[in-house]
This record gives C-alpha cells, structure tokens and sequence, in this order.
C-alpha cells in the first residue's frame, strides 16, 4: 500500500524480467558447466600422458576402435594404488630408501624432488590433525579483525622463547580468494576469539570475500522475530 506522497511502484518491464532471468541461468549453469569442463579436461590430460605408456594390447581402443576418454584415468587410478601398496611394505620400503639416498647424491635434482615430495606429503598425507577451529583476531594491526584457524598450541622454542606470560595459539590466517595460501601467526591465548561458525562456513567466507555468509544469512538484514 502507498501513501499519496509515495510514487507508485513500476513494475519490471519485460526486457528487465528477461535479463533477470538470464542472469538468474548464468548463475545456474556456470558452476554445473565450469565442474564438468574442468573434469573433462583433466581427464584428457591425464589419458594424454598415460595411454601412450600403456601397452596397445591393453588399449580398448585396439578392439572396439573408439577412445573412450577416462580410460587412463582407471590405469592410473590402478597403477598409485598398486604403487602406494607396494610402498608398505618392507621390500617397498627398502627401494624407495635406495632410490632416495641416489636422489640424496645429485645436486640439483636433490633440491626439486625435496620440495615436490614436502608439497605432495603436505597436500596428500593422510593425517587426523586438522584445524580445530574458525577463529576472530585482530590483524595486521589492532582494531582490524580478521577470520583465522585454529591448529595447534604453540610448543617447543616457539613457546619458551615468545615474550608472553600465557600460552601461545598458532593461527592460520588464509588470504583472499584464495584460502590455501595466508600467514602462520602466534596469539596469546586470550587474543583468539573462537567462533560457532564451522571451518567449512568460515573458509566460504574468505573464498566469496564476505558474500557469503553462514547458513546464506546476509548479516545487513534485521534478524526475523521468531
């Protein structure tokens, strides 16, 4: 209901309800469309580098005379899980210590396959410890808040040499987009302000740069009366 002091409300002409609805199908279909171009071109690299290492005669290729794309992606799914178990056990163990101390020996390539082996144990190893918890702390300066996780309690020289009287927190604070690359800091304890949001909540939160927030709750609109 307007008041005569209040203009009447336009509705959307048709041009404005068609762009909205297009804009509404970008919003859609990009994600759904970006995931499986994605997928398909890994997949065609990925059988671009393998299939020629595979022997013709296990190429179903050779009989049914069609390149299944995906095809090198099960030999190479096959092959890591062969090598992984292979890796366990106590022959495996010996060759790659073999295999290692030659690495050990050659100067440049000693360098690149040590740091390509922490990334790859960084990224892949299998490991219980994760972040405990999305987190509030002032950064880079007092007066400016930034989200952080929480991993672990500071310990060993970290924590006898720090000038604090309390105990230390290390603190991951992520960047923006992108949350895999950010800063290893130290708080005191009483410093870190624990959130409820999930780690899962809190990294969206950095990846949309404060769009999205938890549970799609837009913090500028007044809360609903229950």
């Amino acid at each position: 209901m307007t008041t005569p002091f209040e203009p009447a409300r336009r509705k959307p002409g048709l041009l404005a309800r068609l762009r909205a609805s297009f804009l509404t199908g970008i919003v859609v279909i990009a994600p759904v469309a970006l995931t499986i171009w994605l997928i398909w071109t890994i997949m065609g690299w990925i059988d671009g580098f393998v299939l020629p290492l595979v022997p013709s005669r296990f190429n179903p290729e050779e009989y049914i005379g069609i390149n299944l794309r995906g095809v090198g992606v099960i030999f190479f799914l096959v092959f890591t899980v062969f090598v992984g178990w292979v890796a366990k056990g106590l022959i495996g163990r010996s060759l790659i210590r073999f295999a290692e101390s030659l690495v050990e020996r050659m100067p440049v390539i000693r360098s690149i396959y040590s740091g390509v082996k922490q990334i790859a144990e960084t990224i892949f190893a299998q490991s219980e410890r994760n972040f405990e918890k999305a987190c509030l702390i002032q950064y880079p300066r007092k007066g400016i808040w930034a989200i952080g996780f929480i991993s672990t309690d500071a310990r060993g020289e970290i924590s006898d040499r720090a000038e604090t009287m309390g105990k230390l927190i290390s603190v991951f604070v992520p960047t923006t987009p992108n949350p895999t690359s950010g800063f290893l800091l130290f708080f005191p304890e009483e410093d870190v302000i624990e959130l409820d949001m999930t780690i899962e909540d809190a990294a969206k939160l950095v990846i949309s740069a404060g769009l999205v927030y938890p549970n799609a709750k837009d913090p500028s609109q007044p809360a609903k009366a229950a």
